[in-house]
């Protein structure tokens, strides 16, 4: 992905005098590739990384599905800063099943000259289970992001795609909520054979827009968006038990609607805090996987 030639990125182009684009170490790589063994448990086949992103081992912990492989995606450099560029490619082939997260929140430190890119790639093939589940970005003062997730994906597959972006570091010094300069962020999906599916982005910016209002965040501080591809009879089991709701004893809201061409469900969940919000995405995906897979999420581990 050029983000370059995105029009929302053009002031943010000059290059880093220290560290400029494309210096080693500031451009991460990974791709892992699972897919069944000969006695059927689902395996990491493909296994490559370039730092600083890490991928050690899959672990099986999930004594409710025994054979699914548990990755998390580790970076050795800290928070993301001016100019780096990440890029991350997903495969999992005809019958097989994973779950991804990331060690930690990923935090995008201050920005001055240029961005950081993230570069997605989904691929999941007939009757292929994946959950991805990355822990939440927290944009710090002066921000740039630019990221871009494709999926393509078979019909009879499913994928639980989350993303939580917090508003800042509200509890920094005086706070720094909204402080980021940009946010760019765009998924789109589509068939094997290459039949569009949906596309989604949205642009914040907040000296241009403020986020605050009624109708955007509104006095929540993080925000959750849950894709699920899925076949129609497990999305419309889905829908009908996922109502939209607004807790105040939590502080959390969240809405479902169906996606374009009968592909899935996208999910929206607001909160103050962090942590109502990663439950109320733990929760729907445990019913993703109840509805899909017959069993539920494993639980949360306390450190997390």
């Amino acid at each position: 992905m050029n983000f370059a030639k995105m029009k929302e990125m053009r002031p943010y182009l000059e290059q880093p005098p220290a560290m400029p684009v494309g210096t080693p170490g500031k451009t991460g790589y990974v791709r892992l590739g699972f897919e069944l063994d000969s006695g059927g448990r689902s395996v990491m086949r493909d296994w490559e990384r370039r730092a600083p992103l890490i991928v050690q081992q899959e672990l099986y912990f999930d004594e409710r599905m025994p054979g699914m492989p548990c990755v998390y995606i580790l970076s050795s450099g800290g928070p993301n800063v001016d100019g780096d560029r990440y890029e991350q490619h997903f495969i999992v082939r005809r019958d097989a099943y994973a779950h991804l997260s990331t060690g930690a929140a990923t935090k995008l430190a201050e920005m001055r000259y240029n961005y950081s890119g993230l570069t997605q790639l989904f691929e999941l093939e007939e009757n292929a289970y994946l959950e991805y589940l990355p822990e939440p970005t927290i944009p710090c003062r002066h921000t740039r992001l630019a990221a871009d997730t494709q999926i393509r994906i078979a019909s009879s597959a499913t994928l639980f795609y989350s993303e939580i972006y917090m508003s800042g570091r509200k509890y920094f010094g005086s706070g720094e909520r909204f402080a980021y300069d940009i946010l760019s962020v765009c998924t789109r999906a589509e068939r094997p054979d290459g039949e569009p599916l949906f596309r989604e982005k949205f642009v914040v910016r907040p000296e241009a827009q403020w986020p605050d209002t009624l109708g955007a965040m509104n006095g929540y501080d993080v925000f959750a968006n849950v894709i699920v591809l899925t076949p129609p009879r497990h999305a419309e089991a889905l829908y009908a038990r996922t109502p939209a709701f607004i807790d105040p004893d939590r502080d959390v809201a969240a809405g479902v609607t169906r996606l374009p061409s009968e592909c899935g469900l996208l999910l929206k969940v607001l909160g103050r805090e962090t942590e109502p919000v990663k439950r109320a995405v733990r929760e729907f995906c445990s019913a993703v996987r109840l509805e899909v897979k017959g069993c539920p999420l494993f639980d949360e581990f306390p450190w997390r």
